[in-house]
């Protein structure tokens, strides 16, 4: 807790996660992986089982949606998935309830903010123009712009590079362990979310993050925000 007349300030950079973190992105996979459904005359896939998968990438989607098939078969269907997906992207999914009013108390305290997601870049890109971040988003890392992807760190210290600051000044978000993985080993401060995407028996408690937010109108507090 600050003392004196000085308020807390929320970090000079905030990193976050996108699926599961910021969107609820959860809604456009569903219609994405029943329209392939629809395509083969099956039934619709049960969206709750669905949910939870929504953090592990596309790949895990086509496995839930077609259980029967082997590696290679699910890996065959992933183009139609991300083809599909592209078309369903925003038409049905939204913000979680107080991520807009957390992020514009970051700008008004004059930090900055950007994400960092295992998402294809040209996908997280779609998204951000989508929800007209474009001249908000301080910086954007898909899974696929550079070698390696969480929970490796090099993704979070690229961002951190490309803002000019080191690791220490950002705090990292997400809803994943991997995130909670790859900030730490970035050198950066934590946030473990729980409003996100889990398959059962993922605890968040284990994840050894700095801190953990249950909601995001937590995060309008900066004394929430783990300091260095």
């Amino acid at each position: 807790m600050a003392t004196g007349s000085t308020p807390p300030r929320f970090p000079r950079v905030a990193l976050f996660d996108l699926d599961g973190t910021l969107l609820d992105s959860a809604p456009d996979m569903v219609a994405t992986c029943n329209r392939m459904l629809a395509a083969r005359e099956r039934a619709p896939v049960e969206a709750a089982m669905l949910r939870q998968h929504v953090s592990k990438g596309a790949r895990a989607m086509v496995a839930v949606t077609f259980p029967e098939l082997d590696e290679a078969g699910r890996d065959a269907l992933v183009p139609e998935f991300l083809q599909l997906y592209r078309e369903e992207l925003g038409r049905h999914s939204a913000l979680f309830d107080g991520v807009a009013e957390m992020l514009r108390a970051l700008e008004d305290d004059g930090a900055r903010w950007g994400i960092v997601t295992n998402k294809a870049e040209y996908l997280a890109r779609d998204v951000v123009a989508g929800l007209e971040w474009r001249q908000r988003c301080a910086v954007l890392v898909g899974g696929d712009t550079y070698p390696e992807k969480k929970p490796h760190p090099l993704p979070l210290l690229e961002a951190a590079r490309q803002l000019g600051v080191e690791p220490c000044d950002c705090v990292y978000v997400g809803d994943d362990e991997r995130d909670v993985v790859a900030a730490r080993a970035a050198g950066m401060r934590s946030i473990a979310v729980t409003w996100g995407y889990r398959l059962d028996g993922e605890d968040p408690e284990t994840w050894q993050a700095d801190a953990m937010a249950t909601l995001p109108h937590a995060l309008l507090d900066p004394t929430a925000w783990p300091r260095p």
